[in-house]
């Protein structure tokens, strides 16, 4: 959901996904010119739970004041800012307040008002649950002291891992309750025994269970032991058709047909592997179509996995069952595109539609940057492009190296914006906490979504989402799908808040830890002194650089700001 509101001199876009509301602020740059604006202080109120209104903190903070916390004392030095405590289909107002003056005794300039409600997972068509997706964060040391979320009572760090797709993903295994349901699924870690527990007591209910399961044998085993152990261990081998053709490739989708009376109903698929790691670790989301034509679409490709073929069999099938628009004239609504592919078209088409961009994209790339994308990255633009990286290093025959490539894509544009995973290692600035590793995931420790947002504040916007990671392998090899949903404005709107809580997140990490030597040695990253740990900014300056005429801020304030 989107609103907007002005106010004289000031005025604000509210952008509201499920768990965040994504604030865009502008303001009249003679006034804050002749009266010094010293930052913004934002006052939340919550109607849904009658909370008394009261304002965000921050943690950046003027000299001498590091005591108070309150926005109200030291604003927000930023025109784009987020409220991550929001919570699900709750209505809010956010009153923004410009504040100028001496720091202690600041005084009210114009203000606005915006009220929004954010969005219910489970409400539209497209139900969408992002897991929290942080490995380690300020919020988890705070609430749980960075204890391994095994060893917190209750399973209370676990629910607030899962932030709701757990359970979203058992509800609609649940669903299934009697003979007249079928599930068909095809998934690639199957080791998490609730959903393995949903899938028996589904059958025991009476309802037609099959699940295509990767059981490859290579050289480590993975994921096929433990994907073996954890189904001999819930007893129902008898559900599970293994998948075995192809070894030197992964059975890599993981997706959920439910069907009712011989028709399909809704389809389940996503980044999320049934594991602990991919439910409440790396980043990952659940995306529920309630649409029986795309449904339709995935049951039949697993009527052709199910048969366990080569993949010189299954490519042109999935070639002839999707078959790829034209990048630039991309239908209104959902399509499907499966993989593997006989060639790269499908990853060309993906690279075309971020070269049709016009206004902002918005990528996550879990296993690196791939050459085509690489070729798109080095067009300049007058646009944004935010992406979001899972680590700087490729693996090249037996070593991990830094992927020269991306340092070289990181420093040529700045319209180019990128943050990698990483966390607090230290009490390297006085306000933050030590964070800690949750150990949970092990080869993909923060970003696991694979998805691209393309115009998302436009009207006709396009959202591709799904299990591939964007790379030749995935396109060509790996048993794959993805969804591309166009002009689906509550679903842009939900992907892309939470896309900005992760970049925002590991953005402010990369400054207080260099994201690479190489790039502190050149320049490229922040000192501490100029970073987070800084405090509050008591001239001009600041606000000035969201105002330098095409520069990433001022473009950054425009983006996201009210129209």
């Amino acid at each position: 959901m989107r609103r907007q509101a002005k106010n004289g001199k000031i005025s604000a876009q509210a952008i509201a996904g499920t768990y965040v509301v994504l604030l865009g602020i502008d303001i009249d740059e003679q006034w804050a010119n002749d009266s010094g604006l010293r930052g913004f202080a934002i006052r939340r109120t919550d109607h849904t739970e009658n909370e008394p209104a009261k304002f965000l903190e921050n943690f950046r903070r003027f000299s001498g004041f590091e005591k108070e916390p309150s926005s109200d004392v030291n604003p927000f030095q930023e025109f784009v800012w987020s409220d991550y405590t929001a919570k699900e289909d709750h209505s809010y107002t956010f009153q923004i307040v410009a504040k100028y003056g001496t720091p202690g005794q600041l005084l009210n300039g114009p203000e606005v008002s915006v009220s929004i409600d954010t969005e219910n997972s489970s409400s539209a068509a497209h139900k969408i649950y992002f897991n929290r997706g942080v490995a380690a964060s300020q919020a988890y040391a705070r609430k749980f002291h960075n204890e391994s979320p095994e060893k917190v009572e209750g399973g209370a760090a676990f629910r607030w891992l899962s932030r709701g797709l757990e359970e979203a993903l058992v509800a609609f295994i649940e669903r299934a309750n009697s003979s007249e349901y079928e599930l068909r699924a095809a998934v690639y870690e199957f080791k998490y025994p609730p959903v393995l527990h949903a899938f028996a007591n589904a059958a025991k209910r009476g309802a037609d269970v099959k699940i295509i399961v990767d059981e490859k044998k290579n050289s480590k085993q993975e994921p096929r032991k433990e994907n073996i152990e954890a189904v001999g261990e819930e007893g129902i081998a008898d559900l599970v058709i293994p998948r075995e053709s192809n070894p030197s490739y992964i059975a890599h989708n993981k997706f959920i047909v439910l069907r009712k009376n011989g028709k399909s109903v809704a389809v389940w698929t996503g980044s999320t592997n049934i594991s602990e790691g991919g439910i409440f670790g790396q980043s990952n989301v659940g995306h529920l179509v309630e649409d029986g034509s795309v449904a339709e679409a995935y049951f039949l490709l697993w009527n052709e996995l199910s048969n366990d073929p080569e993949a010189k069999a299954v490519k042109p099938w999935n070639e002839e069952a999707t078959p790829l628009p034209d990048a630039s004239k991309i239908p209104t609504g959902t399509l499907s595109i499966f993989s593997p592919r006989s060639s790269l078209d499908a990853l060309e088409f993906y690279t075309e539609c971020m070269r049709n961009a016009k206004s902002s994209v918005f990528f996550t790339a879990a296993f690196g940057i791939n050459e085509t994308f690489k070729k798109v990255l080095e067009e300049k633009t007058d646009f944004l492009r935010y992406v979001l990286l899972e680590s700087l290093f490729v693996q090249k025959g037996k070593k991990r190296e830094i992927d020269e490539d991306i340092i070289y894509l990181m420093k040529r544009d700045p319209n180019d914006r990128f943050a990698v995973g990483a966390y607090l290692k230290g009490d390297v600035l006085d306000k933050w906490l030590k964070e800690k590793l949750s150990g949970l995931n092990v080869h993909v420790r923060y970003v696991h979504t694979k998805y691209m947002l393309i115009d998302p504040l436009e009207d006709e916007s396009v959202l591709i989402t799904g299990s591939a990671n964007f790379s030749e392998a995935s396109t060509t090899k790996n048993d794959e799908n993805m969804l591309v949903v166009r002009g689906d404005r509550r679903s842009a709107d939900i992907y892309l808040t939470e896309f900005m809580r992760l970049f925002h997140h590991y953005d402010f990490r990369n400054r207080v830890y260099p994201v690479s030597p190489k790039l502190k040695r050149e320049g490229r990253a922040r000192t501490i002194k100029r970073g987070p740990g800084a405090p509050l900014d008591e001239t001009d300056e600041w606000w000035k650089r969201f105002y330098v005429a095409n520069s990433p801020r001022a473009k950054e304030r425009i983006l996201f700001g009210p129209r």
